[in-house]
């Protein structure tokens, strides 16, 4: 059977449809998990987090109300997990284990360049406190207004913003001296 819509496999998982279910993992598994990499910037840790994100999402799901898009309320339930993951594990993570680019990227030096000035950009924001990071994340990488990003970390707006312009603050000075 083909599903025409989100909101249909959304009500068929619900009612207990496994395809209907491993299709939704299927259409937000490599969104939520570049989420998940930007956020914890080791990709066992992203997995881990992704893995467990799917897990309460599903055992969740008939708490969905459909409110709010589908790959929103997977982002939440992504942040809170990481945000408990960062928690548990910050002091042993390190910029050492970030993961490297493609060797395919590597062929051509304009790639290379870019590459290398990528790295830089997850170094950089690694730094970063984890709260400030999200923020990025979500207004950078994700294309959030403020409103959506306060309504997703439960924060005002104005902490929302406080928060980005901050990393901001943080981030340019490192990234001047690279362009320099």
């Amino acid at each position: 059977m083909i599903f025409n819509s989100e909101e249909r496999l959304i009500r068929k998982a619900q009612s207990g449809s496994n395809k209907a279910w491993l299709a939704l993992v299927r259409q937000h598994e490599k969104r939520l998990y570049n989420q998940c990499i930007r956020l914890l910037r080791h990709p066992d840790d992203a997995l881990d987090v992704m893995q467990e994100t799917f897990i309460s999402a599903y055992q969740g799901l008939n708490k969905f109300d459909g409110r709010s898009q589908l790959h929103t309320w997977l982002f939440r339930i992504a942040y809170n997990k990481a945000a408990e993951h960062f928690r548990r594990h910050r002091e042993h993570q390190s910029i050492d284990s970030v993961a490297e680019p493609s060797s395919n990227v590597l062929h051509m030096e304009r790639p290379l360049m870019q590459a290398q000035q990528n790295q830089q950009i997850v170094e950089h924001l690694a730094k970063l406190p984890f709260e400030q990071r999200v923020v990025v994340e979500m207004k950078f990488f994700q294309h959030c207004t403020f409103e959506e990003i306060a309504q997703q970390l439960d924060v005002s707006p104005n902490t929302a913003k406080t928060r980005l312009y901050a990393a901001l603050g943080r981030l340019k000075p490192q990234l001047e001296v690279n362009d320099g």
